[in-house]
């Protein structure tokens, strides 16, 4: 790690001197996110002295803070003092002034030429935006004095909406540290903090008609080792904010464009609640602060007035502290269970008349009542409500923004009810997931596999959406959930490089993106990274392989980069890479069992070194077809991850499994020639949490021509057990050595997962890795 700190200091420094006292540096106008437009003006160039003024409108409270944070980037980057002052005369200066006539409110234009510097905004937002440019433009070189090439640089969001999500209760963060995570939005130009400060696992919000909240459901007596190993650390953990330091926080964000949105998350991730308020049960308790991680069967009780009562004392104090249009009220992940077997519950489905029909059950059904009063009660204050895409089961709120965060269908299915929408699918933009393939050297983390290069490429306009439709999406948001993430430098490790994809997501147009471009630009904003002291990921500076199976000419390829194209040196046998090994200049062909190891020389430091296992068999890089669909969320790079030679971790988001859902793993390999074989073997990954279960059957046959099959191996399982253990199952199937070209496997997938489950009667993922035949 070490290395890699050296590494990404060099090469955002690419281009700058070491300083020395009064060096002139050049601005980049090619920052992240990338502006709309960048007009150069060839010889016009304007120097900031230590005598240049930033020069604000009189009497404009705003644009005097924006002056103020203006001259503090500059410190932090040259060292200089640069005076404040209000006017309206900008030779020679930097003048800031608000020109209200753009279409977005955000939108701003940076002018440069010799006579200054003038940044224009549709309002004081607009300004605000301007300046972040200007201070990305700008080397940070202590005792320098910046030049700026002549430019116009006219420049917008695409997006209104630009969220970060913020978790305080599965781990809890200090004023300060919420304060440095608003910094970090206001640098990569975010004006949506979603603070999630309510959940199974902690209520972090004083609400003074009911103290017991904080008193109680602020503290849980320990905390579960890893991933809900069983074992605990034995050390209380909790902590709240006041109203006042809400308010607080609130003030320090609006004082940098953002918006704080809190989430008071219900009727589900309740059980911190109940822990104060028993009574707010279907079981009146005792119930303690959640000590584990996941989602707890205890929730509000529905059927209970005093529960609508909570609801709304709890509302009308969130509005008090938090003056955003939106409050968030959550919706998602309510198991039913208890409502089931509640009479409460149960009186009111009677009560409202409710029926279960073919699209939702009857406790689906209440919770949309929940749902319902909550954003009526908002509504009637003026305010709006937001909800997770659970929101839409049983009926949408009149008018609910809806946060599609399991894929992209919740989105898209509100925006064709002409709902507000705004996307955080997990599958781009969960950023407690892993940012690389090699976990065992990452910190704990939640799993799944989200590298920059797939945050960067997402696109949150949907396709299937009609350009009437897509107008319903209004934002963009990662969320960032804690319960693997203890620290706020451990939770900017998770965020940043990737902040940096998700904000041009969020903030450039679609035709202006392209990853290599993004990739070179990357540096210099991760020499601001430096500057402020985070602790941000170095993935990006190590080895990228891409695997592949060539079914033509029965190896594996394998094709290396790095984001500067520094000289990559491999190995096969296993030893450490060094200079003095081998260089990757072209396309490896790997045709036998090797470790192969590769590693990025710099002068400044190596790189981590990449390593992988692969390992042939009779069906390695061999043709493949899969009889029935792979499913497309989890396609990766299709059915021949299965006999690439490489086999997958515990990760089932890594890209080396391939999912099937309502399918079965049902291939044919050709074996090119009549090959004996004896034994048929591959790998599940079961994650039961996630509705990923294991295979429910092998059956194994082969041919000669493809046509006609003779069964040689077939068993069925039972389903799994609540009690069975998560985890990598290896199966292999032996039988009596048999001569065949061709071998058909059939696994069928969980078609309906057992009751013990919450998703019971609903289809399970299977997730396959690598086919081995001998």
């Amino acid at each position: 790690m070490r290395n890699l700190l050296k590494t990404a200091a060099a090469i955002a420094m690419t281009g700058w001197l070491c300083s020395c006292s009064g060096e002139k540096t050049e601005a980049n106008y090619r920052v992240i996110p990338i502006p709309q437009e960048i007009v150069m003006a060839a010889g016009s160039e304007f120097t900031l002295s230590s005598g240049v003024k930033i020069i604000y409108p009189e009497g404009n409270e705003a644009m005097q803070r924006n002056a103020r944070y203006l001259a503090d980037y500059l410190k932090k980057a040259t060292g200089m003092d640069y005076r404040v002052e209000a006017g309206t005369e900008g030779k020679g200066n930097i003048l800031l002034q608000v020109l209200p006539d753009a279409e977005k409110p955000e939108a701003y234009q940076l002018k440069v030429n010799g006579e200054g510097v003038v940044i224009s905004g549709a309002s004081e937002a607009g300004v605000f935006y301007g300046i972040q440019t200007l201070r990305k433009s700008i080397p940070v070189v202590a005792g320098s004095t910046p030049v700026l090439a002549g430019v116009e640089i006219n420049d917008a969001p695409r997006f209104d909406y630009r969220g970060a999500h913020f978790d305080v209760s599965r781990h809890f963060f200090t004023v300060d540290e919420v304060k440095s995570f608003i910094d970090m939005m206001t640098l990569h130009n975010m004006n949506r903090l979603h603070w999630h400060i309510t959940d199974d696992q902690g209520w972090r919000i004083e609400i003074k008609k009911y103290p017991l909240l904080t008193e109680i459901g602020s503290q849980r007596k320990e905390t579960v080792i890893g991933r809900n190993s069983g074992e605990y650390d034995g050390k209380p953990y909790g902590g709240f904010y006041t109203q006042e330091q809400a308010k607080e926080i609130v003030a320090y964000a609006a004082e940098r464009y953002i918006t704080v949105i809190p989430e008071i998350d219900l009727p589900g991730h309740m059980q911190a609640a109940l822990a104060a308020y028993p009574h707010l049960g279907c079981t009146g308790g005792p119930y303690d602060v959640w000590t584990i991680w996941g989602v707890s069967d205890n929730v509000l009780c529905a059927g209970n007035d005093s529960v609508l009562t909570f609801i709304d004392d709890v509302l009308a104090e969130i509005m008090d502290i938090f003056p955003s249009e939106y409050i968030h009220i959550g919706g998602d992940e309510c198991p039913k269970v208890k409502w089931q077997a509640c009479p409460k519950c149960q009186a009111r489905i009677k009560a409202l008349g409710i029926k279960s029909d073919a699209k939702h059950s009857k406790e689906e059904y209440l919770q949309s009542f929940i749902i319902n009063h909550g954003e009526k009660f908002l509504n009637a204050h003026g305010r709006q409500m937001i909800g997770w895409d659970e929101t839409l089961e049983g009926g949408l709120a009149p008018n609910a923004t809806v946060m599609s965060w399991r894929g992209e269908g919740g989105g898209i299915e509100a925006a064709k009810q002409h709902h507000d929408v705004i996307m955080t699918p997990n599958t781009y933009l969960y950023f407690d997931y892993y940012q690389t393939k090699d976990t065992e050297n990452e910190p704990l983390g939640i799993g799944g596999y989200l590298p920059l290069e797939r945050v960067y490429g997402y696109e949150p306009m949907p396709r299937s959406l009609t350009p009437e439709e897509q107008k319903y999406i209004i934002g963009v948001q990662a969320n960032h959930w804690t319960e693997y993430i203890p620290t706020l430098s451990h939770l900017q490790y998770m965020a940043l490089p990737r902040w940096a994809a998700l904000c041009e997501v969020q903030w450039s147009s679609p035709e202006e993106k392209n990853y290599q471009d993004f990739l070179s630009r990357l540096p210099q904003l991760i020499k601001l990274y430096q500057a402020e002291g985070y602790n941000y990921a170095k993935h990006v500076f190590d080895v990228t392989a891409d695997f592949r199976a060539n079914a033509q000419t029965g190896v594996v390829e394998v094709s290396m980069k790095t984001i500067d194209n520094a000289p990559i040196h491999y190995t096969l046998d296993g030893t450490e890479p060094t200079a003095a090994s081998p260089v990757a200049d072209s396309v490896l062909a790997i045709k036998e069992n090797c470790t192969f190891r590769a590693v990025a020389v710099r002068p400044e430091g190596n790189s981590r070194i990449l390593s992988e296992k692969i390992a042939f068999s009779k069906s390695t890089c061999k043709p493949i077809v899969a009889n029935q669909p792979v499913n497309k969320q989890y396609e990766f790079k299709g059915v021949s991850t299965l006999v690439d030679g490489l086999k997958g971790n515990g990760n089932y988001k890594t890209g080396r499994w391939i999912a099937f859902y309502r399918n079965d793993m049902d291939v044919t390999i050709d074996l090119q020639e009549p090959t004996e074989i004896s034994s048929v073997a591959f790998t599940t990954c079961v994650e039961k949490g996630d509705w990923v279960f294991d295979v429910r059957g092998i059956t194994v046959e082969v041919s000669d021509d493809n046509k006609t099959f003779t069964k040689v191996f077939s068993e069925e399982y039972p389903a799994m057990k609540e009690t069975d253990r998560n985890g990598l199952y290896e199966h292999k199937q032996t039988f009596e050595p048999v001569k065949a070209r061709y071998v058909h496997i059939l696994a069928p997938s969980e078609h309906s997962i057992p009751a013990w489950h919450g998703g019971k009667g609903n289809p399970g993922f299977l997730f396959v890795d690598e086919i081995v035949i001998d």
